[in-house]
């Protein structure tokens, strides 16, 4: 029964001061003033022993250790205080079990936090004792009120954050007040941020899970020491757990217990496996694994991590409490019961015989069900499935001190570990083990192949070894390991790999893969909702395999159009690929191996090399920096008919540092008007061909290009010409017909430009030969193929009307321009409305601010059409080829 108003404080000094006092269900507070958030002084309710009248308008309330007095405005407030709070006391002492934190008047009391110990808090003179417990952070005077449960306050940690201040202080700041402070030293300092901020994400939970779990009553309390409210699980054990039980769960290795959080593991939590945890339950988890427990071996919600160690070892590791079935021993009666008890809903008995010794994957003799899962998928046993899947791991109890049988090792070897610390690893049974030896049974720790996410085969020599590759965790953990035989390291790797990847996905194991693993992205006419995908990286190829087994055409990541990335808070936003024709959105879960992705693939989309092949391309294979440079050209005011182009040289230091950025990443890089010259760009151009590692002709082909210059017979050199050209290589072959399309256009511009064909030839023949210019035949193969370009590339009458036109364009754009200021960084566009046809094109000059809305009206308005009321008109961006196309936004610039 909540109440509040104004109290006079318990006397000190025989002094009263007047008090905003709140009553709830679990707390008396008392604060400075009704605005205060925070209290000055708390006493738990459950700690309340007895209320009573002690004079004129004055009341005491006795805890089980202090006294405090109170004195109301009148006496008949005095008697609402007084009968409010037995109210309160006696429902209290109805609910024994849920007491809170304050309450446990124990030694314990601090123990059973998640962090506690003295800080100094600006505004105050002594340290405070400091307990973070679950969603909350309590301050109290000293640790003895810690003990007696009376604390200054408590702060509600879903509104808080928390920010490192300087070496040993930090803040933990609210919208109400900051609480500033400082730690005995910076490895304190870092212990305490952790504490809170692990406080913070259980308090942002969702507990709709837990709600739905603790519907069962005996779910309500831990299974192995009886605390109210655990939100923790064990999911092949079927047994929920308080926090620490779970952290002790943990280090019993995921081949027992695998533990999740019931509020934070959402992904998890199956509407199967809810099922399961409440018709399971506690109860009948206990009634197996807790059938024998001697009391002076039970543990309690006070014992310490000792204690809960001790007994959990003994419970599930040993098995030493446990109801044993009446075929123990006997693994083929076992195997047997199990097959027949999977086709039923007798969970309980399930659980005996697998936690018993029967065999998850034991032959069932069936050639149709030949696992115990496909005999219980079969009989429509969804229940029995969902507690098959989170075991088919488990050896259980087969010999003494429950080490378990195994199917065989796959492989082994000495493998280093970690710190490159020699372990004797094994991979059997769906578990990676490592061990101090080749002798040792209990492995130092497992890796459970199906929280395996992803697998990267690093480069030779990558941590100072021969041959290392990582595994990545559900838990955001990163393992790695390292063999001196790079042959081994692959078998190892194949054989994981094997074991993890999805049956539906298993062609991706065929492929030489450098990154290996499962994420969730978006795509194609699926963008309402994210499916989980096998994504295998090779090189520059990006290989996808969805979640219905389909094979996706590859992705060269050289090709993308864009990359975008950002990582936020606990979750990861898409890293957005935008290669020819779709955009691809790929979501991460895990902060450790999505930010490998994004680093991996930036990395392959990144130029690798000094030869073409190893350039960022566009979706026509030429290099993107080619494209950058040439568009630029042909589109800025003075760049087709500026004097002198490609004859005269550019500022040396600006031509050097344009082409560090596009060779970098050209794809980031926007060339504009009034920022970059024509004479630096064209320079760029051509020191980049001059650098060219294998040259744009190659020189396997180089000598026979300059020999077809000797043929007298105009129609069998532009023949062999074109054979030539057919020989390059599919990169150098797009780039070189690029290159003479755009020489082609330069030299229409001759009369402004003063470069025509053979002036073109005289510069770029040295270059793309890369010779001293002594030759004249390198310049005279350029020179033919500007000529000739029609013939050689097979030019058709369709692309050479578009080029023509866009020619004129330019021409009737410069004519337009002549005799006003052009405005920087203006594009010409070929917009079409409707439909693709000649008689509705038009040729739009597009400034970089122009928005998609003004381009709608202004070719409206070119063809004199009337937007009435309900007439909606749309922008579309359409891909070179047609192969895709987009919606624009009204407000988003075109460009």
């Amino acid at each position: 029964i909540p109440s509040n108003g104004s109290l006079w404080s318990p006397p000190r000094s025989y002094i009263y001061q007047k008090r905003w006092v709140k009553l709830d269900t679990d707390y008396l507070r008392y604060f400075d003033s009704e605005k205060d958030i925070y209290s000055k002084r708390l006493i738990p309710v459950s700690s309340i022993s007895r209320v009573s009248s002690v004079g004129d308008q004055k009341f005491e309330v006795v805890t089980n250790n202090r006294n405090f007095v109170f004195r109301a405005e009148n006496d008949a407030d005095r008697n609402a205080w007084i009968w409010t709070l037995q109210q309160i006391a006696e429902e209290q002492k109805s609910k024994a079990p849920a007491r809170t934190l304050m309450s446990l008047a124990t030694n314990s009391a601090a123990e059973l936090a998640d962090k506690s110990g003295f800080l100094e808090l600006r505004g105050f003179k002594h340290k405070l004792f400091v307990v973070v417990a679950g969603d909350k952070v309590f301050l109290y005077k000293n640790a003895e009120d810690c003990r007696l449960g009376i604390g200054i306050t408590y702060i509600e940690m879903n509104v808080g954050n928390v920010k490192e201040v300087d070496r040993r202080g930090f803040d933990l700041t609210t919208p109400y007040r900051i609480f500033s402070f400082s730690a005995d030293s910076e490895q304190e300092k870092e212990e305490w941020v952790e504490a809170m901020q692990q406080s913070i994400a259980e308090a942002l939970s969702n507990s709709e899970v837990a709600e739905r779990i603790w519907a069962v009553e005996s779910n309500c309390f831990c299974a192995d020491c009886g605390s109210p409210k655990p939100d923790w699980a064990s999911i092949n054990l079927c047994v929920v757990i308080c926090k620490r039980c779970a952290g002790e769960h943990r280090g019993l290795g995921p081949g027992i217990t695998k533990v999740r959080s019931l509020k934070m593991d959402r992904k998890v939590w199956t509407e199967e496996l809810i099922e399961l945890f409440q018709q399971f339950g506690n109860i009948t988890a206990n009634q197996f694994w807790a059938a024998n427990v001697p009391p002076s071996e039970a543990i309690s919600p006070t014992s310490g991590s000792q204690e809960r160690r001790r007994f959990l070892i003994a419970k599930y590791r040993e098995g030493k409490y446990r109801r044993y079935h009446p075929l123990f021993g006997n693994q083929e009666e076992l195997d047997r019961a199990l097959c027949a008890s999977v086709t039923t809903s007798d969970l309980a008995e399930t659980q005996a015989l697998l936690f018993c010794g029967a065999s998850v994957t034991c032959d069932t003799g069936d050639p149709q069900c030949p696992t115990p899962l496909a005999l219980a998928e079969r009989s429509g046993q969804r229940l029995q499935m969902e507690f098959l899947l989170h075991n088919k791991t488990s050896g259980w109890f087969v010999g003494c001190h429950g080490v378990g049988q195994s199917s065989g090792r796959l492989l082994s070897a000495l493998l280093c570990c970690a710190e490159f610390s020699r372990r004797w690893c094994t991979l059997q049974d769906g578990v990676l083990s490592y061990y101090e030896n080749d002798r040792n049974t209990v492995p130092n720790g497992e890796i459970r192949v199906e929280e395996i996410v992803c697998l990267v085969n690093n480069p030779l020599h990558a941590h100072g070894i021969e041959s290392t590759f990582e595994v990545y965790t559900e838990a955001d953990r990163l393992y790695l390991f390292g063999l001196e035989n790079p042959d081994s390291a692959q078998e190892w790797l194949k054989s994981i790999a094997k074991s993890f990847v999805h049956p539906r996905a298993e062609e991706l194991l065929a492929l030489d893969f450098e990154r290996l693993g499962r994420l969730h992205y978006k795509g194609g006419l699926t963008l309402e909702r994210a499916q989980e995908g096998w994504f295998a990286l090779v090189g520059s190829m990006l290989h996808i395999c969805s979640e219905d087994g389909r094979r996706q055409e590859p992705l060269q990541l050289r090709k993308l159009q864009e990359l975008c990335d950002e990582v936020w808070g606990n979750t990861q936003p898409p890293a957005e690929l935008r290669p020819a024709g779709r955009t691809l959105y790929i979501q991460g879960e895990r902060k450790l191996d999505f930010l490998g992705w994004v680093h991996a693939i930036q990395k392959a989309a990144s130029s690798s090399g000094d030869t073409l092949s190893e350039q960022q391309l566009t979706e026509l294979d030429v290099p993107l920096l080619v494209d950058r440079c040439i568009d630029y050209i042909t589109q800025c005011g003075m760049g087709l008919t500026s004097e002198g182009i490609y004859r005269k040289s550019g500022q040396n230091s600006k031509t050097t540092s344009l082409l560090e950025v596009l060779q970098r990443d050209a794809r980031c890089v926007r060339l504009k008007e009034g920022e970059h010259q024509v004479d630096d760009v064209a320079n760029t151009l051509k020191r980049f061909f001059r650098d060219l590692g294998d040259g744009l002709f190659t020189r396997r082909w180089a000598p026979d290009w300059l020999w077809a210059t000797a043929l007298e017979d105009e129609e069998a050199k532009v023949g062999e010409y074109r054979q030539l050209l057919a020989a390059l290589p599919p990169v150098n072959r797009a780039t070189l017909k690029a290159l003479i399309n755009h020489l082609f256009r330069v030299q229409c511009f001759s009369g402004e430009n003063q470069m025509n064909t053979h002036n073109l030839a005289i510069v770029f023949g040295p270059t793309l030969f890369q010779t001293d210019g002594k030759d004249y035949k390198a310049g005279r193969v350029v020179e033919d193929l500007i000529s000739h370009y029609v013939e050689i590339f097979n030019v058709n009458d369709q692309e050479m009307k578009k080029q023509q036109d866009e020619i004129t364009a330019i021409m009737k754009m410069r004519e337009a321009s002549s005799s006003g200021t052009q405005q920087a960084g203006d594009f010409i566009c070929t917009v079409y409305l409707e439909e693709k046809k000649t008689e509705t094109e038009q040729h739009v000059k597009i400034p970089a601010t122009m928005t998609a809305e003004e381009l709608t009206f202004e070719i409206l308005d070119r063809r004199k059409i009337v937007v009435k009321e309900k007439d909606y008109w749309s922008c579309f961006e359409v891909n070179e080829r047609e192969e895709a196309e987009r919606p624009l936004h009204y407000l988003e610039k075109v460009l």
